[in-house]
């Protein structure tokens, strides 16, 4: 049976209609996922050697380790947060999402010995719960989803095994070393190895990190908004903390 043309139209004018109702719905979900969520995002934390001499100006270039020894406290300037890479259902994120804070508290123990001088304790507790970026929407879905903020308000780390300082860095250079800790993320504590930037100048020490993982070791999920608007199965968090010796 021939079918007549004006039931091809309707047909046609059918398909066109879903087609058209579709491509709308994905321009719509795109213009709100650029406009809710940055196109840029901070730069991950870095100590360059500049920076370092930047913070205090020793009046001498090596620091003694008598100089060292004792306790130090965290001091204004320090950070720590996260960073995940955000995408709109199949749309890859133009840039990470990055959440800061400079709610943290702590402070290191350094020890000297036959001349040498090592960082032998350390603990910092983050207000994970103030932690904020751009975009005031996702700091409010932090609060129940992934991270679940308000329901753990904290983050914490406990230094495990000691950091040598070397005679780089007590030079006020910057060394990259590597740390051993606990961490307690989201209710969960789990022992990890990471790298760290390090720098001493005169009575500042200066530690940059990062450590990524995947959300399950820590007990978390993946955020996910709507189904369409979700982050990569891995999350990093970062900091920068400066101390002062007490």
């Amino acid at each position: 049976m021939v079918k007549l043309p004006g039931n091809q139209s309707k047909k046609r004018l059918a398909l066109f209609a879903i087609g058209g109702g579709f491509t709308l719905i994905v321009v719509a979900f795109v213009l709100i996922y650029f406009v809710i969520f940055p196109t840029s995002s901070p730069k991950p934390f870095r100590l360059t050697s500049s920076a370092a001499s930047s913070v205090t100006k020793p009046t001498s270039p090596t620091a003694s380790t008598s100089q060292v020894a004792g306790r130090w406290n965290i001091a204004s300037g320090s950070q720590a947060g996260y960073r995940v890479r955000e995408k709109l259902a199949f749309l890859p994120a133009q840039s990470d999402a990055v959440g800061r804070t400079s709610a943290v508290t702590g402070r290191a123990t350094l020890t000297e010995s036959k001349g040498s001088a090592a960082i032998t304790g350390a603990s910092f507790t983050v207000a994970v719960n103030t932690l904020k970026s751009d975009r005031s929407l996702r700091d409010e879905k932090i609060h129940e989803i992934g991270l679940e903020s308000s329901r753990y308000p904290t983050a914490t780390f406990v230094l495990s095994a000691p950091v040598t300082l070397t005679a780089t860095a007590l030079a006020g250079h910057v060394v990259h070393v590597s740390a051993t800790g606990v961490f307690d993320i989201h209710g969960t504590s789990k022992r990890e190895t990471f790298p760290v930037e390090l720098s001493l100048a005169g009575s500042t020490l200066q530690v940059v990190g990062s450590l990524t993982f995947p959300w399950s070791e820590f007990g978390m999920t993946a955020p996910s908004v709507g189904g369409f608007v979700n982050v990569t199965d891995k999350a990093t968090m970062e900091f920068d903390l400066r101390l002062q010796r007490a």
